[in-house]
């Protein structure tokens, strides 16, 4: 069989409805196109039924030597296998189980259908996204993949990848496209990459870097419980690579909590970073609602606070989507805490529901309330706080320094 990407498959946007026909069109041409080039691929010996790999198939399809011997045995038999089947990756519904590229199982868009988020509230008319394109895109985008990265732009569905693009920079994402926990904001795939890490991925990010001309990069990356420590040594690696490569770049690592395990906070902190962050996502209530049971609103504060107490030169950082649910109460507590934690940079950003199973949107915060809620925290003293609708973790996050809402007014 193999996985293809169908150019006329339907191709779902997230969080981009209130676009125009032709902007949505544009937006849905630039998302086929940065899917192409890394969704063909094939797995021998295996086949789906709804976008489910059928469990008769597993050995072959997850077993690379097994798929070898069988390939072997049917040419020696004289057999005339069958011509394998072209199936468009995007035709994959969201929730439900399919194997990878690599041969893992993985819930496509990270939560399963079963889960449920309820209906939609109607967008309110200043959640407008730019889309755009162009040379500088287009070269960003060749990058990208001819380098076999993944971006956070991509997996995460985030409504700023034309934005972003467009202004020659993404944030790269470390260690797969798969990640080991199902967060009910998240996107990303979930399931199990039993410790798989490509070894040249530290060359490949620092290279990429370097075309792009990055003078301030975010390296981001899914969690990855399956390995020792969390991913932390690779994800030193490619910074130490990385700065090798590029010494007047600045980085910002966007972790994972690494299960609070301290020591591999540490490993990252100690690679070069000017800036290390570390999601908080929402208030204490909603944690466990919105995040996976292996996260906790301490652990992160623990591990900001400690990745701070470390090495008191590297900036700390952390975001929340608004609109899942929080009141104004729980947003003035979560800004205290993190200033106990010592944080020095504060994000806000709209809550956008990927998909129908996700966690549905409680409210539209306006334009308003985000210029209020930043005043907020540079009253209680943050470095910066950036606040906006469509404002996210990295969103233009070499401008933070600059105190100006990256721009936003």
């Amino acid at each position: 069989m193999v996985i293809g990407h169908d150019p006329a498959a339907p191709l779902r946007l997230h969080g981009l409805d209130d676009l125009s026909k032709p902007e949505r069109g544009r937006c849905e041409a630039q998302q086929r196109a940065a899917i192409a080039p890394r969704a063909l691929r094939w797995r021998a010996g295996s086949r789906y039924t709804s976008g489910t790999m059928s469990d008769d198939s597993n050995s072959a399809a997850t077993d690379p030597a097994a798929t070898r011997s069988a390939a072997a045995r049917d040419g020696a038999a004289g057999s005339n296998p069958a011509q394998p089947e072209r199936i468009p990756l995007v035709a994959v519904p969201s929730g439900e189980k399919f194997v990878n590229e690599r041969g893992m199982r993985v819930i496509k868009d990270g939560v399963k259908a079963s889960a449920g988020g309820g209906a939609r509230l109607p967008k309110p008319k200043w959640l407008r996204a730019r889309v755009q394109g162009g040379a500088t895109y287009e070269r960003v985008k060749a990058i990208v993949h001819e380098h076999r990265l993944a971006t956070v732009c991509e997996e995460a569905k985030c409504p700023n990848m034309s934005e972003c693009w467009s202004a020659g920079t993404a944030t790269i994402m470390l260690m797969g496209d798969v990640c080991t926990r199902a967060c009910r904001f998240c996107a990303v795939n979930t399931g199990n990459p039993k410790g798989w890490l490509d070894p040249e991925e530290p060359r490949n990010t620092a290279r990429s870097v370097q075309l792009m001309g990055l003078r301030y990069v975010v390296l981001t990356s899914v969690n990855r419980d399956d390995l020792a420590d969390g991913g932390a040594a690779h994800y030193a690696a490619c910074v130490r690579e990385v700065k090798a490569v590029n010494p007047d770049t600045a980085v910002e690592a966007l972790t994972p909590d690494f299960l609070g395990v301290l020591e591999d906070v540490e490993t990252v902190v100690d690679s070069g970073i000017e800036v290390f962050a570390q999601n908080v996502e929402t208030v204490r209530r909603l944690t466990h609602p919105v995040r996976d049971s292996r996260a906790s609103y301490e652990q992160t504060l623990a591990v900001l606070a400690h990745a701070k107490a470390h090495r008191p030169d590297v900036l700390t950082k952390t975001s929340l989507m608004l609109g899942l649910g929080e009141t104004e109460a729980e947003i003035r507590a979560t800004l205290a805490d993190l200033r106990q934690a010592r944080v020095d940079i504060v994000t806000f950003g709209q809550y956008l529901q990927p998909t129908a199973h996700h966690h549905p949107i409680d409210r539209y915060v306006t334009p308003e309330e985000f210029a209020r809620y930043r005043q907020w925290g540079l009253d209680m003293g943050f470095l910066e706080v950036v606040s906006g609708v469509l404002v996210r973790s990295s969103y233009r996050a070499e401008q933070v320094l600059e105190g100006n809402n990256v721009g936003l007014g």
